[in-house]
């Protein structure tokens, strides 16, 4: 399974809110019917990798269909096929870690 966290920046939008337009590209991710997370700095999506791209891709769209003439996206891939991963399993690991050292926490 593959994890892409994508940050996209409509350019030339009114203002310095981005919210309206990532609002447009987390409604892509919901439909989608995808696993993803919202953060401060971008959207981590969880799927098979043709999917992920494909919705990515389609997030990627959302600015110019309300209007905006350019889009500056960047994309980041964990595609990890040796064995299960998913976004819990990650942060689960490294928080059992601090747990068990607690000299790293």
């Amino acid at each position: 399974m593959a994890q892409l966290e994508i940050s996209i920046l409509s350019l030339g939008r009114p203002g310095t809110s981005a919210s309206e337009f990532v609002a447009a590209a987390i409604r892509v991710a919901r439909e989608s019917g995808l696993c993803y997370q919202l953060t401060a700095m971008g959207t981590i999506l969880e799927g098979d990798l043709e999917t992920v791209l494909d919705v990515a891709r389609r997030m990627h769209e959302a600015p110019f269909a309300m209007g905006i003439q350019r889009v500056y996206s960047v994309i980041k891939i964990d595609d990890r096929r040796d064995r299960e991963s998913t976004l819990e399993g990650k942060v689960r690991s490294v928080e059992e870690r601090l747990e068990s050292d607690p000299a790293a926490g």
